[in-house]
């Protein structure tokens, strides 16, 4: 089952609201949660702004119920009508009752009408239970009402609540079972490149069961490609077919209805960003700085853990001349919206971005760097490279589901980058704590016009 609405927050915002809807003494808290949305068809609510409502300006506080001031509901409203955003009104049961109550029900029908008159077209509540495990629904101003089917938790750990656990557990599945394989099929997945490594990336995430997998190529099948691009044939490169096409008609047949889609663009597109909006988890699959600063900006903009792969073979000369291998390297980033950034971590900066399009508007500086391709300083044009490929994208989903359905006898946050080097027969890793970050303004921009802060991506080039 394809998810309808989707509750997404912060690792630290979790935590905040746990500490104040759960202060020790038995009763009831509340908070007012702003959320801005997704663009596209997805309802995906994003908590952008918490307003805690003060323990002493409550009327009323027991262990089944809380009376609150209507200045605190104002003041999320003044936040609400600058863009249209969503309010979700959030309470504790600090009895652990895993369901609206009674009085929950008639509070709503008071409430909900009244936020309907001041601002926006959706709206809604929800209750946070001891262990932490949120549920809800969503409200249209005609007052139907829908339950949220998934609240997501993105930080170091990834957390799924879903709407339909009535046992409301936080417990995760277990790591590499059919548990697991059930979890994943509720989830959207979204790969931005489908060639060397993220073709090896997209058909993991297929077979593990994903149930909905996005590609972003605009890329075609070349015959030097077929030595390394999974699912794909002669015919394709004879007809230079789109890499994705390919990829999703084959993929496709893996299952009894569709479930790959392909999106034949570039990922700094608008098409591409609204595509990749659906996703409930992001992985970069691409040998260029800008489509990272795009997946960068994608994962704070919308709150979408992301996994970055990368791989590289370096080379030295010997006296004579000739060429050898010096490095047989490959890393892997693991990004969350309120962590530190590919950018952060120095994977790109604004020189190299700069270069990067300085050189691609060199059709013939670009072609020879191109030529150069995964093996530094030697034209290679069909690199045997599909074993390095594999083994970072294999570590690349491993990574997702390290973070997803824990399975490491250490805490993932030691864990924000790995890097392997073959050669010396050395596998690295760098903790979070390890890179400074900055805050930044994208985060839960959501659909916030232009979207990722790019004016490119603006309503104006809809066409693009």
């Amino acid at each position: 089952m394809i998810l309808t609405a989707t509750l997404s927050m912060t690792q630290r915002v979790h935590e905040v609201l746990k500490q104040h809807l759960f202060p020790g003494d038995g009763k009831e808290a509340a908070a007012v949660m702003v959320c801005t949305r997704v663009p596209g068809n997805r309802q995906r609510l994003l908590v952008k702004n918490v307003i805690p409502v003060p323990y002493m300006a409550c009327s009323r506080r027991d262990e089944n119920s809380i009376t609150w001031p209507s200045e605190f509901i104002e003041q999320a409203i003044d936040f609400a009508l600058q863009k249209g955003l969503a309010l979700v009104l959030i309470h504790s049961h600090p009895g652990g009752t895993p369901d609206f109550s009674d009085v929950d029900n008639r509070s709503d029908q008071e409430i909900i009408p009244c936020l309907f008159a001041a601002c926006g077209d959706v709206h809604g509540t929800a209750v946070m239970l001891p262990n932490g495990f949120i549920f809800g629904r969503i409200y249209t101003s005609e007052m139907y009402v829908s339950e949220i089917d998934l609240v997501s938790i993105i930080g170091n750990d990834l957390k799924f609540y879903w709407g339909d656990d009535k046992t409301r557990s936080v417990k995760r599945p277990m790591a590499f079972t059919s548990e697991m394989t059930s979890d994943l099929s509720r989830l959207t997945a979204g790969v931005i490149g489908v060639s060397g490594t993220g073709s090896i990336v997209a058909e993991q995430l297929c077979r593990l069961g994903f149930g909905r997998v996005i590609l972003i190529e605009f890329d075609t099948v070349e015959h030097k490609n077929l030595n390394r691009i999974l699912n794909t044939i002669k015919a394709d490169a004879d007809k230079s077919l789109a890499k994705v096409s390919v990829f999703s008609d084959r993929a496709n047949q893996y299952r009894d209805e569709p479930y790959v889609i392909p999106v034949d663009a570039n990922v700094l597109s608008r098409k591409a960003v609204i595509a990749l909006a659906e996703s409930d988890v992001l992985f970069s699959c691409v040998d260029k700085l800008r489509p990272r600063s795009v997946a960068d900006r994608l994962s704070q903009s919308f709150l979408l853990p992301l996994l970055d792969v990368g791989v590289g073979i370096s080379t030295r000369s010997h006296e004579n001349g000739k060429l050898a291998i010096d490095e047989v390297a490959g890393r892997i980033d693991y990004v969350h919206p309120e962590g530190s950034s590919l950018f952060d971590r120095k994977v790109y900066t604004s020189a190299t971005l700069q270069a990067e399009a300085l050189l691609e508007s060199d059709p013939q500086a670009h072609a020879e760097q191109v030529h150069h391709g995964y093996i530094k300083g030697l034209p290679e044009q069909a690199p045997a490279v599909i074993t390095l490929n594999m083994r970072a994208a294999s570590a690349c989903v491993m990574e997702f589901i390290a973070r997803a359905y824990p399975f490491r006898q250490e805490s993932n946050d030691q864990y924000a980058r790995t890097r392997f080097m073959l050669a010396e027969a050395i596998e690295e890793f760098t903790s979070e704590s390890e890179f400074s970050k900055r805050p930044s303004p994208l985060l839960a921009l959501g659909d916030d016009e232009p979207l990722l802060g790019f004016p490119s991506l603006s309503h104006e080039d809809d066409n693009k």
